[in-house]
């Protein structure tokens, strides 16, 4: 057993302390913040002293700007946008490689929501810097940018006062009354992410900002301080804090061999984990000095530092590949905006006032043009990544795209194979007949490949089949004649339930395709009206709106393909595309996978997990179709179940 993997069954197995390892089961005063029922609305508390500033800067004359004034709300940008690096670098690098990675053990959903609160704390010190701009004592108003003097009296008050001062109140927290009202909050979060850092109830953040005041009110009284002194101590408490909690090992041991005296002056992220599995240790801010001083330095700190440096990058051996779907899906990635990325994803109106960072965003990933690691699960020990292509959903049907598309898909696959994967499959767009022939492509052009390329189309029938409503005996097929549509029609055919096409030439390929046993079961309809008794509409891409206004009340429709249809009958009821609900047994799973509900996967990607916990030895591309009962009966053995609801109205998941 690796250390990080012991340190985390003692924290849970030590007696009184495991039992403080949950949220506050006692919240003391001041535990929510004040705006909390503002909601997004929160944000508008600072919007008349960022216009204030913004209008006195450009209105007045140049001798009279207040630099020092108009900065405020620019560093409180700063200060999100420094924190979503964080995030996004620490999430890249533990889904990527997992080397260097401290604990290894996943979060959950019920984190990212504990932790989505994160930009509270910059709202608060946004509000303390307004007010003491308009305070008479301090008079922070015309601040230079630079002086020596601030920035070295800011440096030894942090090392000295705030330090030591941190340290005892941080030890204080830990005794049972305050850690049961208020600290336990934070160690909710055993596997620390960036931002966990500042989850804090509202009271913690009050003493906390108190303590980082003393350098910078210290610095205004004495008329030593200057923008650079302010934002730079602000900026590295930020950098600090995020940087102890990424949950991967990255200061690099040469850093202490050539300045010893370091180890002393400035923690690790494998340092401030051991406080987040042993409670009672590390108790230090940045700076393990007291830690030494007062003999609370938890013992393992030097032997998890260097194991975790030493931790290897794992190999996937099960890959689902996507592609980025609408400009703004890149904020719903798991590398994005975490609060976002765990909920179904659905266009937000504000995303539009960020639209210069989205084209960036677009530009990035056309010039980088490789597949990208987004997430890293575990599942009964087999080892699973998602990768990314970094093409839109609009570029597939380009047809001068498509070489582009089908070499990354195939650099993908042999990359995969490379690395020593079991199973890729195909997800969304990537899978296209026109494309690639569902896989079949790949697997031509690289005959002696070991990694099984899956499609996933036998696992989407069977959850369509089982969607059916029982004693259905006629549904309606339409949308895109695709692979799923194909063994759906027959498959409904020999069961003996009629199959009703509403276009003349889906009928005849539906019929040239079939065995002329069980063509009698299919039927082409001209009018609507003769199936109005109808309740089930099977259906997939290119199903138009005129013809969902003219199904019957009630009608159920299902989809057989990738991407959803517009829900525009509030009369009738909608199902999710082809997905099943997942084991909780799952682990490292906090994101929606597009417009699927918590803990929901695609057909196409849980296939590839049962065809590899199966140990299946063929592919399924192309043509090629899996025994739809033996892949449907495999995926409830292993734990997947049926995702039985349906939506109602306009309700998109």
């Amino acid at each position: 057993m690796c250390v990080c993997e012991d340190l985390i069954r003692r924290s849970r197995f030590q007696g009184k302390d495991s039992s403080e390892e949950s949220m506050a089961s006692k919240p003391g005063v001041l535990t929510n913040w004040p705006w909390t029922p503002l909601g997004s609305f929160k944000y508008l508390i600072l919007a008349p002293w960022a216009i204030n500033g913004t209008y006195l800067f450009v209105s007045m004359e140049k001798s009279e700007r207040d630099l020092s004034y108009f900065l405020i709300f620019p560093l409180l940008l700063w200060r999100m946008l420094h924190n979503q690096i964080w995030i996004s670098l620490s999430r890249y690098w533990t889904a990527k490689a997992g080397n260097r990675s401290i604990v290894d053990k996943g979060l959950e959903f019920d984190q990212v929501d504990r932790e989505s609160s994160w930009d509270d704390q910059i709202l608060f010190y946004g509000i303390l810097l307004y007010l003491a701009y308009k305070s008479k004592t301090l008079d922070p108003s015309h601040l230079p940018v630079w002086r020596t003097d601030g920035v070295i009296l800011t440096i030894l008050l942090h090392a000295g006062p705030v330090e030591f001062l941190y340290y005892w109140f941080h030890r204080a927290l830990h005794h049972h009354f305050l850690y049961s009202r208020y600290h336990s909050h934070h160690h909710s979060s055993i596997v620390t992410q960036p931002i966990t850092s500042v989850i804090h109830p509202f009271a913690e953040h009050i003493v906390y900002h108190m303590l980082f005041a003393i350098p910078m009110v210290t610095a205004l009284i004495s008329r030593t301080a200057s923008i650079a002194s302010i934002a730079g101590y602000i900026t590295y408490i930020d950098f600090m804090n995020n940087l102890g909690h990424c949950n991967f090992e990255l200061i690099p041991k040469s850093l202490f061999s050539l300045f010893p005296p370091l180890k002393f002056l400035m923690y690790t992220p494998s340092f401030h984990s051991l406080h987040h599995t042993q409670f009672r240790t590390n108790y230090s801010l940045f700076m393990p000095f007291y830690d030494y001083l007062y003999g609370t330095m938890d013992k393992s700190s030097d032997t998890l530092y260097e194991t975790s440096l030493k931790r290897e990058a794992e190999s996937p051996e099960v890959v689902h590949l996507m592609h980025l779907t609408t400009p703004e899906s890149i904020y719903h990635l798991r590398l994005g905006f975490a609060s976002f990325a765990s909920r179904p994803f659905t266009s937000k109106w504000y995303l539009w006032l960020i639209w210069p960072v989205t084209w960036w965003s677009m530009m990035l990933t056309w010039l980088y043009g490789r597949t990208f690691v987004v997430e890293r699960h575990r599942f009964d020990k087999l080892r699973l990544q998602t990768w990314v292509i970094p093409k839109y959903s609009l570029q597939y049907f380009l047809e001068w795209q498509k070489e582009s598309i089908n070499n990354l898909i195939e650099e993908a696959i042999l990359e995969a194979e490379e690395r020593g994967a079991k199973v890729l499959s195909l997800g969304l767009l990537n899978q296209g007949e026109e494309l690639n022939r569902y896989g079949e492509v790949y697997i031509k052009k690289h005959p002696q490949l070991n990694v099984k390329v899956v499609d996933g189309s036998s696992l989407a029938v069977a959850v369509v089949l089982n969607s059916i409503p029982k004693g259905t005996t006629e549904v309606v097929l339409r949308g895109k004649l695709t692979k799923v549509a194909y063994t759906l029609a027959f498959t409904l055919c020999q069961k003996g339930i009629r199959v009703v096409t509403l276009r003349e030439d889906e009928y005849l390929k539906l019929k040239k395709s079939f065995n002329t046993k069980f063509e009698s079961n299919l039927v082409f309809s001209k009018s609507y009206a003769d199936h109005d008794h109808q309740m089930t509409w099977l259906v997939g891409d290119g199903l138009e709106e005129e013809e969902q206004l003219k199904a019957s009340n009630g009608t159920l429709f299902i989809p057989f393909s990738q991407f959803p249809p517009k829900n525009l009958r509030k009369d009738c009821s909608y199902h999710s595309t082809p997905a099943m609900v997942t084991p909780r047994s799952l682990e490292n799973l906090h994101s929606c996978e597009n417009w699927l509900p918590r803990r929901v996967m695609s057909a196409w990607r849980v296939a590839a997990i049962v065809h590899a916990l199966e140990g299946w030895n063929e592919h399924e591309c192309g043509n090629k179709v899996c025994s739809i009962e033996k892949v449907w009966e495999a995926s409830l053995r292993h734990g997947f179940q049926p995702l039985i609801f349906q939506t109602q109205s306009n309700k998109h998941y």
